[in-house]
């Protein structure tokens, strides 16, 4: 399975995705954030699904941009996207859904082109049709993400800052981690500020945040210690007392 999780705040856009690979009984380690990165040409494209089919459609994507096709908006570059995942659906969907496998990938694409007055922010389904991430919604994720979307609704708003929003991101993904099995470290973290036209990419492991992830265990406990008791006598005073053993 996959965690990809991508923020967007006036001030930018977050991004995290883990790189574990499960395929049966194996896991393996691979990258699931694909960065371009030319003048005044800043996305980057994370995906969850057939590992097959995003490296594919990534190639036809790469490839386009390197014969000089160009995209000024970021939607543009979307759709463009959008096209090579429909293109691979026509190659090989038959091909999979004959051998049980399903054409199912979706995508997160975020950044800024030469002439997008902010940051952006899309999901891309399968189909090859999107939807824009806008000021109410400030995240999206897709993969195994359920477990890992109760810190975000409650924190996150479009006012965050990218601090609070990578802190946050993290707990989410650990939460996730911690959840299932098919999500796990290392992670791969992309930053980028408004209007800077310049991604930033870290890689952390399990290493980097166990301190961070043991911290935020030991401050749900100590949470959930100091929530008051009082309002639980309205239940546990009509249990009845335990009867006395008779012989």
């Amino acid at each position: 399975m996959t965690y990809c999780l991508a923020i967007k705040v006036k001030e930018g856009l977050v991004a995290i995705a883990d790189t574990r690979i499960t395929s049966g009984s194996d896991t393996t380690q691979k990258k699931k954030v694909y960065i371009e990165q030319r003048d005044k040409y800043s996305l980057f494209i994370m995906t969850s699904g057939l590992r097959s089919v995003r490296d594919k459609a990534v190639l036809y994507f790469k490839e386009l941009i390197d014969e000089g096709e160009v995209h000024n908006k970021l939607y543009k570059a979307v759709n463009a996207f959008g096209e090579q995942v429909k293109r691979v659906g026509r190659e090989d969907k038959l091909d999979l859904e004959a051998g049980g496998l399903k054409f199912n990938l979706h995508t997160i694409i975020g950044g800024q082109l030469k002439d997008d007055e902010e940051h952006k922010l899309f999901l891309l389904y399968p189909e090859g049709n999107w939807v824009e991430l806008g000021e109410g919604a400030p995240y999206v994720a897709i993969g195994n993400s359920n477990h890992g979307k109760a810190i975000l609704n409650r924190t996150l708003t479009s006012e965050s800052s990218m601090q609070l929003a990578l802190k946050t991101g993290f707990l989410s993904f650990d939460s996730t981690r911690v959840s299932a099995n098919d999500v796990d470290f290392p992670i791969d973290v992309v930053l980028y500020q408004n209007n800077s036209h310049e991604m930033v990419e870290y890689r952390y492991t399990k290493k980097d945040l166990e301190s961070i992830s043991d911290q935020w265990a030991d401050e749900l406990k100590k949470a959930l210690d100091n929530i008051p008791e009082q309002w639980m006598n309205l239940v546990f005073d009509k249990m009845p007392l335990p009867k006395e053993n008779s012989i």
